[in-house]
């Protein structure tokens, strides 16, 4: 969350950095509860001295057979008590509320995020490889996937309804290689580390990232208190939570193959065909956590490890900088990559990679420990950075695969790199 200290002494810049996000400004009201809160403090600790000193006084007055004063103190006392309990329980009201509010509050866009409103705003960073054109009409990747009998989305329906798939034999298998390339790839050449996380996790682990309190609508919970994981940033990330680790151990770089789950809550009309917006889907994901000074670079090089999948798939891509009112809650600055799509003609987003800053190391109570703090005769610790990124999302690289390698026959050439996760097969149809 954020820091009510640096709030106080800066609103403005506080409120001007909500304002690039389109938010209403919050220091005040923040500002006048947290007062509200070191009032009580105050009143309470004083409650307490007092309570300290009169209970002192009972025996000293006893000893001198003062019974009056005794009777008269210890009355006091009892109600010093009785104000103390008034007083404790007025200070988690007012800590929980305020913790509410900092709690649904988005980062702050760094300073060199272009400011807009929306994704017509987002400025486009650079391309690669032209959109490929054929001398047919291109298909989209369901009329594709329906027509080689290989992705039945009727029989998903029956199963659970709207926005799932049934993928089959070859299709099946492309998914499948997909994802083993993508983790290959990140682990062998890149230095991640693979982990397979849980895919259900408690409510501080969604909290950590950012992900409720605000967006539980958009996530599927068990009867008996678990999230789905909308993406495995959730578990990867929180897996620092509530530690310290040593700086020597940063960058902690870090990749999963999972399922994901979201509700798509107020998607209502949109992407209603295909594989674009589905409830469960997978996804490679990429998590680092580093230390401040090195986020910034950090963020480069995730951006190019995503990139590197589509450049040896070779399909046509574009990468965007979100501007401010297109970012996600706890990003601090993001990049968009979006592959091009020839059965849309159109570019649509495939990986997200974003530098939360500290934003998300504050929610879980994630630090590190400085080099030199021991020298500088301090055990200080610091909030380390945390970024996540799509490395990719496996469901949509799929899509791009089948409307980008499609033939005039219907059949679907297999990428080059992809054919020995395939057992050398070169078309799937």
């Amino acid at each position: 969350m954020f820091d009510i200290k640096l709030i106080r002494d800066d609103p403005q810049a506080f409120d001007a950095a909500l304002a690039k996000r389109g938010a209403e400004p919050q220091a005040e009201t923040l500002i006048a509860l947290d007062a509200k809160r070191r009032d009580v403090i105050a009143r309470t600790q004083e409650a307490q001295t007092r309570r300290n000193a009169a209970s002192k006084e009972v025996g000293t007055a006893k000893a001198k057979g003062d019974e009056e004063r005794a009777n008269a103190l210890i009355k006091e006392v009892a109600e010093l008590k009785e104000a103390l309990q008034k007083g404790e329980e007025e200070e988690k009201r007012i800590s929980a509320e305020l913790d509410d509010m900092l709690s649904r509050i988005p980062n702050l866009p760094h300073e060199d995020v272009p400011v807009g409103k929306d994704e017509e705003d987002n400025v486009e960073r650079h391309k690669h490889l032209e959109p490929r054109r054929f001398n047919f009409e291109a298909k989209q990747h369901f009329d594709l996937g329906e027509g080689m009998g290989l992705m039945d989305f009727e029989a998903a329906a029956k199963l659970s309804g709207a926005r799932f798939v049934v993928l089959k034999s070859q299709m099946a298998r492309l998914e499948r290689a997909i994802g083993n390339f993508m983790l290959d790839l990140h682990t062998s050449e890149f230095g991640y580390m693979e982990v397979a996380p849980p895919v259900l996790v408690r409510d501080e682990a969604m909290f950590g990232t950012g992900n409720l309190p605000k967006f539980a609508e958009d996530a599927f919970r068990t009867e008996n208190g678990y999230w789905l994981v909308p993406t495995a940033e959730v578990p990867l990330t929180n897996l620092v939570r509530e530690s310290i680790l040593a700086e020597e151990e940063l960058p902690l770089r870090m990749t999963a193959f999972t399922p994901c789950f979201r509700s798509e809550a107020g998607s209502a009309g949109r992407d209603t065909r295909g594989m674009i917006r589905m409830h469960q889907f997978s996804k490679v994901e990429l998590v680092s956590v580093t230390a401040p000074e090195k986020s910034a670079e950090e963020h480069e090089r995730m951006l190019s490890c995503a990139e590197e999948v589509l450049k040896r798939l070779e399909l046509p891509y574009r990468v965007m900088t979100l501007c401010t009112g297109d970012m996600g809650f706890g990003a601090r600055k993001t990049y968009d990559i979006e592959v091009w799509l020839p059965g849309q003609d159109a570019y649509r987003e495939i990986s997200s990679c974003s530098n939360c800053g500290d934003f998300q190391a504050r929610r879980m109570g994630a630090r590190y420990r400085p080099g030199d703090s021991d020298k500088k005769g301090k055990g200080a610790t610091r909030f380390v950075h945390t970024l996540n990124g799509s490395g990719l999302a496996v469901g949509r690289t799929l899509v791009a695969i089948l409307e980008n390698y499609q033939q005039e026959d219907g059949k679907v050439a297999v990428p080059a790199v992809l054919q020995p996760y395939m057992g050398g097969l070169e078309v799937i149809g």
